[in-house]
């Protein structure tokens, strides 16, 4: 029996991790192994102490397959886990916003002269304008609380859309707010004919270059089927929460009514719920386990070779945080990193938070996101779309 201890498969990788050249990035094996006979990790014989196992080995592609293997008197024993490199890594933050689909009701109504004559984009392009933030607007087929669908939205902005897709890219999100986990138990062909249909209409009036895949989809519930629907259609990633945080607040019910039900807050499962403490669960998060659950909750993503995409974690979400809030969590976000190794951090919030006729509606809402967006960069994050690339790093391309 042998096993490597201090990577696991999926694990992305940079120069926090070892030593980076022009030819790979060479990182440490290290292992244990019960039997005497000796070790050799991608054909590289290990050095021994006692159980242990150690060898370094050089990363040269994307996605790696490393082996460490013994061939003993009981027969062979092997272990091969998939590593990436994240080649040439710097640090970097995604930013997406959910549910939007009140802001082109709003327009297709009123018909501004331009885009951002309309409040909420001129809200993301004045924190554009200061941090650089690239959004990305995921996006309802249909608005759940006023008559509306985006088949109706006018392609008369189409231009000024792709003027504009360098830094604000519209995506597919669900067919609509309701029901709540729409894709739970959804098919392949359900997945597929809602994502189609929202690409297609976003194309028609914003433009190819304005569509981006999207890295979450509404309450972030797909089981493989849906997964395997989204990878088809190019989606690299999904993020999720993947914590043992369980969301509560309005009911779905109370949110579609737009009745204010106080503050969303989290809550922490306890021993009487689940039957131990802090147990980690994939509430939202595809389904995923819990030992996975746990590493991105430490790592902040995890390569899946089976789909081909990564799974990660999507962020600090605006809308439930203030700014003191977000100030907190991203600080601590900014510590783990240091020892993690990690680059890659994410901010999200939900569109609807910046609508005055909105139940829940924020004031400060804008301000919370410009206050993401600020810590992020003064961390020395640059902006990036999480869809190019791998997780916006596009050395590979």
């Amino acid at each position: 029996m042998l096993e490597i201890t201090n990577h696991r498969q999926g694990a992305l990788l940079n120069h926090h991790h070892g030593k980076e050249s022009a030819d790979g990035l060479t990182v440490r094996i290290e292992g244990w192994s019960d039997s005497v006979h000796p070790v050799t990790v991608n054909g590289v014989r290990a050095r021994r102490n006692g159980r242990a196992f150690s060898a370094e080995v050089t990363l040269k592609d994307t996605i790696n397959v490393v082996t460490a293997a013994s061939h003993t008197n009981y027969g062979d024993f092997t272990q091969s886990i998939v590593l990436v490199w994240d080649k040439r890594s710097f640090r970097r933050f995604n930013f997406f916003i959910d549910d939007n689909v009140f802001f082109l009701t709003d327009i297709a109504k009123e018909r501004p002269r331009r885009l951002f004559d309309h409040f909420y984009l001129a809200g993301l392009k004045k924190i554009h304008d200061e941090y650089g933030t690239k959004f990305t607007l995921n996006c309802f087929y249909q608005n759940c609380h006023h008559p509306f669908e985006i088949k109706d939205f006018p392609d008369t902005y189409k231009q000024e859309f792709i003027d504009n897709s360098d830094w604000l890219r519209l995506s597919f999100h669900a067919r609509g707010e309701f029901p709540d986990r729409p894709y739970q138990d959804a098919s392949y062909e359900e997945v597929a004919r809602d994502y189609d249909l929202v690409r297609s209409e976003i194309v028609r009036f914003a433009g190819e270059p304005t569509f981006i895949p999207p890295v979450v989809i509404h309450w972030a519930m797909l089981r493989p089927a849906g997964i395997r629907a989204m990878a088809d259609r190019g989606v690299k990633m999904l993020l999720g929460a993947f914590s043992h945080y369980a969301p509560v607040g309005p009911s779905a019910a109370d949110r579609a009514a737009g009745s204010k039900t106080g503050q969303i807050a989290t809550v922490q499962r306890s021993a009487s719920d689940s039957g131990e403490t802090d147990l980690p669960v994939c509430d939202i998060g595809f389904f995923r386990n819990i030992d996975e659950a746990m590493y991105i909750g430490d790592h902040n993503q995890y390569y899946d070779p089976d789909f081909g995409i990564f799974f990660g974690r999507s962020g600090n979400t605006c809308n439930l945080c203030p700014v003191d809030v977000l100030k907190a969590r991203y600080a601590k976000m900014f510590k783990d990193a240091e020892s993690s190794g990690n680059e890659t951090f994410g901010a999200l919030s939900h569109e609807q938070y910046t609508f005055p006729y909105y139940g829940n509606y924020l004031p400060d809402h804008f301000e919370r996101m410009a206050c993401a967006s600020k810590l992020l960069v003064d961390y020395g994050c640059k902006p990036v779309y999480f869809s190019e690339g791998l997780f916006g790093n596009t050395s590979w391309e």
